[in-house]
């Protein structure tokens, strides 16, 4: 599975992490992906999308309906 937000588009990001003795070794950051199930209620039928929590949030804000027509209109195949 992608680590990549199908709402907002949330990648992992990339940096390095420095020990006591300042060694440098690089590190990536993922964002908290979970795949959450939606009721889509004008189609009649379930929908799974690969979510970030930032996400979900904007999903209970502005609906899945408009979430949707978004993503369809980015051209994203629901």
């Amino acid at each position: 599975m992608s680590k990549i937000c199908q709402v907002t588009g949330r990648k992992p990001s990339f940096g390095n992490t420095i020990s006591h003795s300042h060694r440098v070794s690089s590190r990536r950051w993922n964002p908290n992906i979970q795949t959450q199930r939606f009721w889509l209620p004008s189609e009649k039928r379930w929908i799974k999308l690969n979510v970030s929590t930032k996400g979900i949030k904007t999903i209970n804000k502005n609906g899945i309906e408009t979430v949707v027509a978004d993503m369809r209109r980015r051209g994203e195949k629901i």
